[in-house]
């Protein structure tokens, strides 16, 4: 809830920049990264020189100063550069209750783990997709999801440690609640249906599911979809055979299953 709201404010900034003509969205991939959000704050505080404001470019940014000094000249007027202001203080405190949320999720897989340390910053990840995201956790939650269960999820292609965080809050530890794995992916709903009447079939769509976890799964699935693995690979096969929303359940059902 509060990342969709922290999306709403930062729609709300590139709107009020749109009507100042400043084209910062066009120099800058992401206006709430470093480049961006030194300029932003800049102007607020009263800089208005197109020329001083482009050095604040971070050194990886890709495009010139002179590029970036021709975006932000524009007009200063008075409406959206109070909108423009609200939609920032907006998104200063979604950011700060959102490191209170990470700090209190530390805390309870605190109570789970309370021989590992938590509060560390996050370690590197091994394989470079997992720092994609643009919401990531706080802490090291990494170190957390191998002492809890006892193995890395995220070695399962397309499985990050957010989407074993919530697979893990939704399936719990207890693995031997399910006979085999393929009782696993029918309680997530991942399993074709199987109403027979006189020999004939009648439903093989799966059932709906409202389980977070089949969620996170199916999501995870349709990332994996393009990438040079088995999945990959198995998900592109049904996608040519079935379509793209039969290959997502097809795939999410096998990630519950090595789950």
């Amino acid at each position: 809830m509060l990342v969709a709201m922290a999306s709403r404010a930062v729609q709300h900034m590139q709107k009020a920049l749109e009507q100042m003509n400043l084209k910062l969205t066009e120099v800058v991939r992401d206006i709430t990264g470093k480049t961006g959000m030194t300029i932003i704050r800049a102007i607020l505080e009263g800089e208005r020189d197109s020329q001083v404001l482009a050095p604040h470019r971070d050194k990886r940014c890709t495009h010139a100063h002179a590029t970036i000094a021709k975006a932000l000249t524009g007009h200063w007027r008075a409406e959206p550069r109070f909108a423009w202001q609200q939609a920032v203080d907006q998104y200063d405190v979604l950011a700060q209750q959102l490191r209170a949320c990470d700090g209190h999720i530390a805390e309870c897989l605190q109570t789970f783990v309370p021989d590992v340390e938590v509060d560390a910053p996050p370690s590197p990840p091994v394989r470079a997709w997992r720092a994609s995201r643009s919401n990531p956790l706080s802490f090291d939650v990494q170190t957390s999801l191998e002492a809890m269960p006892g193995v890395d999820l995220t070695q399962i292609a397309g499985i990050e440690s957010l989407t074993a965080l919530k697979v893990i809050s939704e399936m719990g530890l207890d693995m031997t609640r399910w006979p085999t794995s393929k009782h696993v992916a029918s309680w997530l709903g991942g399993c074709p249906g199987n109403k027979v009447s006189g020999g004939k079939r009648f439903r093989i769509r799966s059932k709906p599911s409202a389980h977070r976890a089949a969620t996170a799964l199916r999501l995870a699935a349709q990332g994996v979809a393009n990438r040079h693995r088995a999945l990959g690979a198995y998900d592109r096969r049904i996608r040519i055979r079935l379509g793209a929303p039969k290959a997502m359940t097809a795939t999410a059902h096998k990630l519950a299953r090595l789950v």
